[in-house]
């Protein structure tokens, strides 16, 4: 597949400077991460040995969740991402003020291995997180783009250890994980819940129903890629997406004012609205990418990438999302 810049998203939403300057962005995620489109997880932990893995990941999100009451809404702080960028060097605001991605070449590229979530199923969510988010932050915040929602596995080049590779090596990567994912089975999913980090990313976190599970499935491309950095960017059982960033101050009623205002509490309520809407939420995943990701935060930014779809080989029923 050819080099592709994937299709906006439907909403571009608006900064202020004024708010864009008290605020920040971090990663995938990583988006947490980075997260825009995902946030790096050296912030949290790794799960404890032992255990299920769906235990493990309920102890892992827990945590996760706590991360806004241990450390506060940091991000309308202002401060500088997982890969020491500012939001100014990520973000510029046009004259009308709408908010645009301010690209940047990743040299070398990214490149990275996600388990890819059909528009189908990010509408519905995607749908909720504006109807909560948008009344408050019109012109702070930015939705992830529903045509790339995607789940973050591993990376056999990522910015902390970046590994060139020749064109030759690189397709023999591919061929790797094609293999793998020839072994792998449509994942049943379910939103366990959304939770908001200390640095503004809006997560949805996931449990695993049916199908093969993302630790086996980050394990056996371990496995495959022998020459990816040893140090990944996830916990091996997180199943996260990012949803959305914060990127300033919420336009309060009249009669609040941000003197007044819980800050933890006020986020805290609009994640609860959230999760009414959407958890347990449940979803099919049946395709793995290989993404070469050619600008900074490329799948987080509508940045320009190259994707080799992957279909999943084990046949397994799919099934519709609902709630």
């Amino acid at each position: 597949m050819a080099a592709t810049k994937p299709p906006s998203c439907s909403t571009r939403l608006r900064s202020p400077a004024s708010t864009a300057a008290a605020c920040f962005l971090p990663a995938a995620a990583l988006f947490l991460l980075v997260l825009l489109r995902r946030p790096p997880m050296g912030s949290f932990p790794p799960a404890v040995p032992g255990g299920s893995v769906s235990s493990r990941r309920a102890e892992l999100y827990g945590r996760m969740a706590r991360d806004l009451d241990e450390r506060g809404a940091a991000f309308l702080e202002g401060g500088e991402t997982s890969q020491s960028l500012t939001l100014s060097e990520l973000f510029d605001t046009r004259e009308d003020g709408a908010v645009v991605p301010r690209l940047k070449v990743a040299n070398p590229p990214v490149r990275a291995n996600v388990l890819y979530l059909d528009p189908e199923f990010a509408a519905v969510i995607s749908k909720a997180v504006k109807e909560v988010f948008l009344p408050y932050f019109n012109q702070a915040i930015w939705f992830q783009n529903t045509s790339i929602y995607h789940f973050s596995m591993f990376h056999t080049s990522h910015h902390l250890e970046p590994i060139v590779a020749t064109v030759e090596q690189i397709e023999a990567e591919v061929g790797a994980v094609k293999r793998v994912s020839e072994a792998v089975c449509p994942l049943r999913i379910v939103l366990d819940r959304v939770v908001l980090t200390s640095t503004g990313v809006l997560l949805g976190l996931w449990q695993v129903e049916s199908g093969t599970d993302p630790a086996d499935i980050r394990s056996r491309l371990r496995e495959a890629l022998p020459h990816a950095p040893q140090k990944q960017l996830y916990d091996p059982v997180l199943l996260h997406t990012s949803l959305a960033r914060i990127l300033g101050h919420p336009k309060l009623p009249q009669e609040g004012s941000a003197q007044s205002l819980d800050r933890v509490k006020f986020f805290h309520d609009l994640v609860a609205q959230v999760n009414r809407k959407i958890r347990g939420f449940k979803a099919t995943v049946s395709e793995l990418w290989f993404v070469e990701e050619y600008d900074v935060l490329a799948l987080a930014l509508n940045g320009k990438m190259k994707v080799r779809r992957l279909q999943f080989g084990c046949n397994e029923g799919l099934g519709n999302g609902k709630i």
